[in-house]
């Protein structure tokens, strides 16, 4: 179900984190939460990655 899921802001692919339940864009430098196994795709929720 992964590939259907791309990031809101870039529409580029996203990377799964499994220790932190998110999903990962790269390209936006931002992490989705994944809450109760449900990914939260709003950019309001994603918290800016660590460089």
């Amino acid at each position: 179900m992964l590939e259907a899921l791309v990031c809101p802001q870039t529409h580029a692919p996203l990377r799964f984190d499994a220790d932190r339940q998110e999903l990962v864009s790269k390209a936006a430098h931002l992490a989705y939460p994944v809450r109760n196994g449900i990914p939260v795709m709003l950019i309001d929720e994603a918290r800016p990655l660590d460089d």
